[in-house]
């Protein structure tokens, strides 16, 4: 499995990281920018993610802009359904109008922080990624 965790916390990011590298290699970036260009040089070199943690206040760019875009691009480059990334929101905020929008965007999940891992795992489960 192919994993970008979007994370601008370095203990959040290290601790993401630890947990998911178990399931799948793991790109890490600290902006939404850099999430931005790293989903779409995974769709250039035709291996894209498989899982993407966007946290939803990020720099740069927010976490909802990054869901956006990456749902357009997923749109333009005739992205099957099936071959969508599978995307989890994090956020540390009681932001429901937040989560509300990017569930409407397309969000599969959100998880607010600190990480519940048992949780993240069900998640994980749920949206079929690990058995």
């Amino acid at each position: 499995m192919k994993i970008l965790i979007a994370e601008d916390d370095l203990a959040s990011r290290k601790f993401m990281h630890k947990f998911f590298s178990e399931y799948g290699e793991c790109d890490l970036v600290v902006d939404g920018l850099e999430a931005i260009e790293a989903y779409m040089m995974s769709i250039k070199e035709e291996e894209p993610y498989d899982l993407i943690c966007l946290d939803i206040m990020m720099p740069k760019v927010d976490g909802i802009k990054v869901l956006k875009a990456i749902k357009e691009l997923e749109e333009k480059n005739n992205v099957l359904l099936a071959n969508r990334a599978k995307i989890i929101m994090t956020t540390a905020l009681g932001e429901t109008e937040l989560v509300k929008e990017a569930f409407e965007l397309g969000s599969d999940a959100y998880a607010s922080k600190p990480i519940d891992l048992k949780k993240i795992k069900q998640v994980m489960e749920k949206l079929s990624l690990i058995g």
